[in-house]
């Protein structure tokens, strides 16, 4: 069995480095188009490489980054890295994008770090111990309501299709507004995440996503007591795509909320 307590802090030396040239690159633009209207900076494909050799160098454990792909993620262990998460606010200059690194063991998060460089946030997690944030243990999430939280959600387009069709999370959103009015769009999952174990947001709501995305934040929202599932709320796996993070109560009240609004498949 790993050190993964000498592992996260491996990692946090390499993160602080990493922090450097990602708040030097801040407005970087385009340089690698992807699906739709996606793309990654120059500083992602530069911070992806500088991570993956650091972490391997470091730790002896292979690499699975966003841009370049890597080792397994069925690995009995392996980093999964996304080095710009929310790309869109970090090339328009927003302050709201983070430098996400998880640790899977046989496909289970069982670390996670989450940099806030911009705001000054250094999350970090083991399995079986305290969520911290800038090495200070965070205290458990307690009792929460639905109606009392800050809810922070995914971005849409109406016509969108996919596994989530943009009518289907118009619904969702419909529907989360007659019981909270307290809805956020941060751009970026791993924030979201990271906000909901910090008990910054009650939940987190979103239709996407990639194991890179979120990883880190699992381990994070476990941590501090909440529950992470898909939008179905059966139990997050590498292969889940949208995801529900929330504290216990909170989790269990969007999760009728989601019921109430129907399938995806009655909005196609």
């Amino acid at each position: 069995m790993p050190d993964l307590q000498a592992l996260v802090a491996e990692a946090a030396v390499i993160l602080d480095r990493a922090a450097v040239a990602f708040v030097a690159g801040h407005r970087a633009e385009s340089a690698v188009q992807k699906k739709g209207n996606d793309f990654a900076t120059e500083v992602d494909l530069a911070l992806e490489r500088q991570l993956v050799a650091e972490l391997e160098a470091a730790t002896g454990i292979g690499v699975h980054g966003e841009e370049f792909g890597g080792a397994d993620l069925a690995s009995p262990l392996v980093w999964v890295v996304d080095p710009i998460d929310g790309t869109f606010n970090y090339a328009a200059g927003s302050p709201m994008a983070s430098i996400l690194v998880g640790l899977l063991r046989d496909g289970e998060p069982v670390a996670g770090l989450t940099w806030l460089p911009f705001t000054g946030q250094r999350y970090t997690a083991v399995a079986g111990e305290s969520l911290m944030c800038n090495g200070v243990a965070l205290p458990a999430l307690g009792r929460a309501g639905l109606a009392d939280s800050i809810v922070g959600v995914g971005s849409f387009n109406v016509e969108g299709r996919g596994r989530y069709p943009g009518r289907w999370r118009l619904a969702v959103f419909e529907e989360l507004s007659r019981v909270c009015s307290k809805i956020r769009m941060h751009g970026s999952i791993g924030i979201d995440m990271a906000y909901v174990g910090a008990g910054i947001l009650g939940a987190a709501i979103h239709f996407g996503g990639q194991t890179w995305d979120h990883a880190a934040g699992v381990a994070l929202v476990r941590a501090a007591g909440g529950i992470v599932t898909d939008l179905a709320g059966d139990p997050w796996t590498a292969d889940t795509r949208g995801i529900l993070a929330a504290a216990p109560d909170v989790h269990e009240q969007v999760l009728d909320l989601l019921a109430r609004v129907g399938s995806p498949e009655e909005f196609r």
